[in-house]
């Protein structure tokens, strides 16, 4: 998996916690805007980055079985991500709970893990390719943190209007990556 291919990767992976981000920032102040912002995306983006180790390293305890159907199981896992991200953003409407922005584990720690079970499997996926896995999780969390401080802003000023068409383009990314792969 190339490097383009990883990013492009962490932006799909990171629309989840994007939407949620933006459904965060409607209840931000501007006086607190920041800090509240930077709080969401050490939460997001550290999940996002340690989900695709542990599916790593699950994945790496089975691998050898089904290796010779990685890009298989590469393709069906971004494709079911992918397609339920597609089905959500045209089902869901525009609409989204309010996340209570809070530094307690106990507030933001569900809405982090929920973000990040699509890496999970993910991460099971770069146990069948060629995958750095430090480096791709690092820049998932990264490119997470970086959209979940932007969705804190963007809900801040927005409000929801573009949260499903985001989570869409999402979901067409891991479809066409999911392809790529077994057509590789």
């Amino acid at each position: 998996m190339s490097l383009f291919e990883i990013f492009l990767l962490a932006f799909a992976l990171s629309i989840d916690a994007f939407a949620v981000a933006i459904c965060a920032g409607l209840k931000c102040s501007t006086a607190n805007g920041l800090k509240s912002a930077i709080i969401v995306g050490l939460y997001f983006g550290a999940a996002q980055a340690i989900m695709p180790i542990i599916g790593f390293f699950l994945a790496a305890w089975f691998a050898e079985p089904i290796f010779a159907f990685g890009h298989i199981v590469a393709f069906v896992l971004l494709g079911i991500i992918g397609g339920k991200m597609i089905w959500e953003s045209l089902t869901k409407g525009e609409t989204c709970d309010i996340v209570e922005i809070s530094p307690r584990p106990s507030k933001m720690l569900p809405f982090a893990i929920a973000t990040s079970i699509d890496a999970l499997a993910v991460g099971i996926s770069f146990a069948f390719l060629e995958v750095n896995i430090i480096a791709a999780a690092l820049i998932i969390g990264i490119m997470t943190f970086s959209l979940s401080i932007i969705g804190v802003k963007l809900g801040a000023l927005c409000g929801t209007k573009f949260k499903a068409k985001a989570e869409f383009a999402g979901g067409v990314i891991l479809i066409l990556m999911g392809v790529n792969i077994l057509l590789n």
